[in-house]
């Protein structure tokens, strides 16, 4: 990790850097992340290399642990991302790669959505921009969900722009919204066949 810090501190010289620490399960992890790269620029900077003019840190919530540590982990953070890959894996107990448990792999499961937004509202709290990566962001229904619970930023494949970027000009936010917190409150069991639904009606692109 030392090796790698340099690194990154080497080929982003004169520009900005942004480092995101991956399967953070607790706050001091983070620290210690955090450490030893300020530890390798420290060390460069002594020996007259040139540096990032800024290093923004960050990290990946994808286990569910650190979703109970935010208010701790937040202000410390520039920015925050979830990996809704394994986010979804370890609430579920079930391994995405298995098709015997498919079934119960579903983003739009009210369980993930209620888990997500609880995890938006404390980023807004503390003026950390969060993000979503994963495949749930790549699909039209699951990132018109993301929107209505407060997410405004989506790293998703090129071959999603296109219809990703199509259902949000089609959308109307305010109005998702509305029916994500209705949709959550009482959850019905086919919420995706709600979403749908509520998609359908209101002539949100799914193409």
């Amino acid at each position: 990790m030392k090796a790698q810090s340099r690194a990154l501190l080497e080929a982003a010289a004169g520009r900005e850097l942004q480092i995101m620490f991956p399967m953070v399960s607790e706050p001091w992890e983070y620290d210690a992340a955090k450490a030893i790269v300020e530890e390798q620029r420290a060390w460069l900077a002594a020996r007259k290399k040139p540096l990032p003019k800024r290093v923004l840190y960050g990290a990946m919530l994808e286990v569910p642990s650190l979703a109970e540590m935010l208010d701790v982990l937040l202000p410390r953070l520039d920015f925050l991302s979830v990996g809704t890959n394994d986010l979804t894996q370890f609430l579920f107990a079930a391994d995405r790669s298995n098709p015997r448990l498919a079934e119960r792999y579903d983003w739009l499961s009210p369980a993930i959505l209620r888990f997500l937004k609880r995890i938006s509202r404390a980023a807004d709290k503390y003026g950390v921009p969060l993000g979503v990566c994963g495949e749930m962001g790549g699909r039209t229904l699951e990132a018109m969900a993301l929107i209505g619970i407060g997410i405004k930023r989506l790293s998703i494949t090129p071959v999603a722009v296109g219809p990703v970027k199509a259902m949000i000009r089609s959308l109307d936010a305010k109005a998702c919204t509305a029916a994500l917190d209705r949709l959550l409150k009482t959850p019905p069991q086919d919420f995706r066949g709600a979403l749908a639904a509520w998609a359908d009606s209101h002539g949100v692109s799914m193409a």
